[in-house]
């Protein structure tokens, strides 16, 4: 049965999804769901921006009933030219603007000087691929000044042999600046902006901000140029065809380097226009600092949970600790799934009872998944490790020992949060705010104990040891269930998230002055 899609001639909140909301299961969607289902009284639109129409299967959520508007548009869709374009000669003025945020691109100058140089050459684009702009797609795919442009580039830096590739990558980075244009022009009216990332989302953020003088509200969960830079540097799409002796190996090829510098100038588009800029906890909200936003816009709004849904699972569970350590997170690389597998190897060796069940959807990176099923295979763990696909935290959490994230990369995990607030202790990498959430902020934090264990990144050793010191020794285990218990219950509930947003959205809605 097809989900009906609703739509609406206004809304009161614009929420910008990337890559998300409601097609992607995961933390930012479940918090995306929690917002909305916590605020009745608010009309929201949700625009989704995604890929490619085939990288989406169906929705994962079900969108509550003040979802009163809903459009979602792909960025990648339509990259391929007519076979006989029509050549145009396009105007050198407004190319010139573009030739100036392409060099910029070349370069790195990071003076408060040549930010704001910068930014007002992103905004002049902006105005000059508008519909009514001195720039139309055409010009830009088809003209003899965007060819000149590109050409002139490649020749002042680019060191890889391929041109076509280099015509191509300029073209792919720069192309969806026109569709964002176009959906910033023709979304419905709403009153304040509210994008849950940079990037993409961000800049149409920045759009609508710049064009219609709305609120924007930005939610960083993660850093998006910092993991989209990690994404960058291990591509494989990005091509580089230097053979051995043309190639330094310590050097970050040009292309990825003028696409970590094209998603740094969009957050910052995003961060000069946002106010305010949320981070889930501190040391994200300095890394934002220190990416261009003004330290007086930055708050913390940490993540918070339903305690009444996990309180139950308390009682449920048995007396003695099951040998059972659950991952539960989508299976790709950046949960880094083969490190717990390996850490299973030296667990099962100590502990030959101990199962490892990985709870999270598997449809996202096929290849992955059968990579961690060969390595399963591999160690002889076929009867340990489990894929379980996706299940409900109530069912897991009373049969678990320990919840586990092997995570090269994490924002401020609600899935720690929920094996708090059941009892179950973590074994986290050191990664986002999970020292925090396991070890505590402040003084006062500190206080309560410590929930679980920090190791470091792909260590399956010293995840391993950890996870055997918590399962091994009873009074430890109880002592890092009943400080998870007491810091959730204290600092990370969702009353406190839900008031401090309350505060965000009334005061953005009085500020604002469209859609009323």
């Amino acid at each position: 049965m097809t989900t009906p899609i609703p739509k609406a001639q206004q809304a009161d909140i614009a929420l910008l999804l990337e890559g998300t909301y409601p097609y992607v299961s995961g933390g930012v969607s479940s918090w995306v769901q929690q917002i909305l289902h916590a605020y009745p009284q608010y009309k929201f639109a949700i625009v989704f921006l995604g890929s490619k129409r085939e990288d989406y299967a169906e929705f994962r959520y079900t969108m509550p009933a003040n979802v009163v508007h809903f459009q979602e548009h792909f960025l990648y869709d339509d990259l391929s030219s007519p076979e006989e374009p029509m050549p145009v000669k396009g105007n050198p003025q407004d190319f010139e603007k573009i030739k100036k945020f392409l060099r910029s691109l070349e370069t790195y100058d990071e003076s408060p000087e040549a930010r704001q140089t910068i930014l007002a050459e992103i905004l002049a684009i902006t105005q000059a691929i508008r519909s009514n702009g001195g720039i139309p797609l055409d010009d830009f795919l088809h003209s003899e000044e965007a060819w000149n442009l590109i050409r002139d580039s490649y020749r002042r830096h680019c060191t890889d042999p391929s041109f076509v590739d280099f015509f191509w990558t300029v073209r792919i980075m720069f192309k969806p600046l026109w569709l964002l244009s176009e959906i910033a022009e023709n979304l419905i009216p709403v009153r304040i902006l509210h994008t849950v990332s940079t990037g993409y989302a961000g800049f149409l953020g920045g759009l609508l901000h710049h064009q219609r003088q709305l609120p924007l509200i930005l939610s960083e969960h993660g850093i998006y140029t910092k993991e989209r830079q990690i994404d960058l540097l291990k591509s494989s799409w990005i091509r580089d065809n230097r053979n051995l002796f043309q190639r330094d190996p310590m050097e970050v090829s040009f292309f990825r380097q003028m696409w970590i510098q094209f998603f740094e100038w969009m957050g910052r588009f995003c961060y000069n226009a946002a106010n305010p800029i949320i981070a889930l906890y501190e040391t994200n909200r300095l890394r934002q600092i220190s990416d261009g936003a003004e330290a007086e816009r930055t708050r913390n709004v940490p993540n918070g949970i339903r305690l009444e849904r996990f309180v139950p699972l308390r009682s449920m569970r048995t007396e003695a600790i099951p040998p059972v350590l659950c991952l539960i997170g989508r299976v790709v690389p950046i949960k880094d799934i083969k490190t717990f597998i390996r850490s299973m190897r030296r667990i099962v060796n100590k502990l030959p009872q101990a199962q490892a069940w990985i709870a999270g959807p598997t449809d996202e990176d096929p290849s992955y998944v059968q990579e961690c099923k060969n390595l399963v295979a591999s160690l002889s763990l076929q009867n340990h490790v489990k894929f379980l696909g996706m299940q409900r935290i109530e069912d897991l959490m009373p049969l678990v020992g320990l919840v586990v994230l092997s995570s090269v990369s994490e924002a401020l995990p609600l899935v720690i949060l929920e094996a708090q607030a059941s009892g179950v202790p973590v074994v986290s990498t050191d990664v986002g705010s999970c020292s925090q959430l396991i070890n505590g902020l402040d003084e006062a934090d500190q206080a309560l104990g410590s929930c679980g264990r920090i190791v470091g990144i792909a260590n399956p050793e010293a995840l391993a040891d950890a996870s055997l010191e918590l399962l091994t020794a009873p009074q430890k285990w109880q002592e890092a269930s009943a400080a998870g218990i007491a810091r959730v219950e204290r600092y990370y509930t969702d009353d406190l998230l839900f008031e401090r947003y309350r505060q965000i959205y009334d005061n953005a809605l009085d500020s604002s002055k469209e859609a009323r």
